[in-house]
């Protein structure tokens, strides 16, 4: 049986404080089990002054997770916040990981710490977290694929790092309270343990009525679109002028919605511009062959599918024991001034009903459906996830 635990802080410069505020809510003398683990979500800032390694320095199990912007937990909602959540069981089993260096070597260094994990298992997880930094030369495509096969399909949830720097500079992944811009942390949990996960993303009804086939793409540039200069289509559209010259963010706010053709549900994903050779970057891997649709992000419809996925879970919910939520930062961005208004929602409806964490994301990691026990895992942009376990 598995038990969850929140707990959260805004003491940033005194870390002793930090640490018995965090212990007072946790208790963890009379509330752990014989089994621990620890998510943590904060702001840059307390990694900068050492209450981060403090806090998980006091704890007596491994803590992992990522910087973030905007988070919560069932009973604050902040900035500069630390927020940490803990789950503990006598029955199941929790192995944690850091890989070496991802810059060079992506898949050799996630293969190494996933296979140290696992080593001493006889079976696969049965769910498996991923915490990684954010970086424009790495994708969380390359890293859900490759735990995807090593695992044999085991659930994959999890999310990638943002700060609130000029180019996401802080986008640290934390491992026990160290921060790392090339590094993965897993968290294997073993044992009799069902997550159910839930997305939402764009309405059917927020989608411009253009399919478009990428005919030409190399990893996450898209060249072509219906055997036509990329450009073409977006200004078909009426979407980008046709000069171009210095256009470089074009597209930045328009999310789109890619189907691979093999069957499986499409997922969300988002142009970061235009590049010299005034082919769009992706902030994800868009293979040749799929099927894009564009979208419209605002806030109305950001509201509606969060609401419409958090309700579905709770309605799940029965004998659950808590849900961790990831909301890409572009979701955030949609709502305008009222950039509280998404997490509020989550807030609202469910604090008081099961413990829960969220924070917002650079990029999200979650299943797109289950079946015959294999996960179909995908990365996905412009997203909210959750996992109710």
């Amino acid at each position: 049986m598995l038990k969850t635990l929140t707990a959260y802080t805004t003491e940033i410069d005194n870390s002793a404080t930090a640490v018995q505020e965090i212990l007072d809510q946790l208790r963890p003398a009379e509330q752990l089990r014989s089994n621990s683990v620890g998510i943590i979500a904060c702001h840059s800032e307390f990694v900068d002054s050492g209450a981060a390694k403090t806090i998980c320095d006091s704890l007596p199990f491994d803590v992992v997770g990522t910087i973030t912007t905007v988070q919560a937990t069932g009973d604050a909602i902040g900035m500069l916040h630390l927020s940490l959540m803990v789950l503990t069981s006598d029955d199941l089993t929790f192995k944690v990981a850091r890989t070496g260096s991802i810059i060079d070597q992506t898949t050799a260094a996630i293969e190494q710490a996933y296979q140290e994990a696992a080593a001493a298992q006889s079976s696969d997880p049965a769910l498996l977290f991923m915490f990684g930094p954010y970086r424009a030369d790495k994708f969380g495509d390359d890293y859900v694929n490759t735990l995807t096969r090593l695992s044999h399909g085991a659930p994959c949830f999890g999310t990638l790092a943002v700060d609130d720097t000029p180019g996401f500079q802080k986008s640290y992944m934390l491992y026990n309270g160290e921060p790392y811009r090339d590094a993965l942390s897993l968290i294997l949990i073993y044992g009799a343990l069902q997550p159910k996960f839930y997305i939402a993303t764009i309405s059917p009804d927020k989608l411009i009525n253009h399919p478009a086939l990428i005919t030409s793409a190399d990893c996450h540039i898209i060249k072509e679109i219906n055997h036509r200069p990329v450009t073409e289509y977006f200004q078909n559209l009426g979407l980008i002028p046709a000069n171009i010259e210095g256009y470089t963010y074009a597209m930045a706010s328009c999310p789109f919605v890619l189907d691979y053709g093999d069957g499986t549900p499409p997922v969300s994903k988002v142009f970061i511009g235009l590049n010299e050779e005034h082919h769009a970057i992706c902030a994800g891997i868009t293979p040749e062959g799929s099927t894009i649709y564009l979208g419209i992000a605002e806030k109305t419809d950001t509201l509606l599918t969060t609401r419409a996925a958090v309700q579905a879970a709770l309605q799940d919910a029965a004998g659950a024991s808590g849900i961790l939520v990831y909301s890409c930062i572009s979701r955030y961005m949609a709502l305008g001034s009222d950039f509280f208004a998404e997490i509020e929602l989550v807030r609202d409806e469910i604090a008081g009903r099961l413990p829960f964490m969220m924070n917002y994301s650079g990029g999200e990691a979650c299943p797109t459906q289950i079946k015959d026990n294999v996960s179909v895992n995908r990365f996905h942009n412009n997203a909210f996830i959750l996992c109710l376990f």
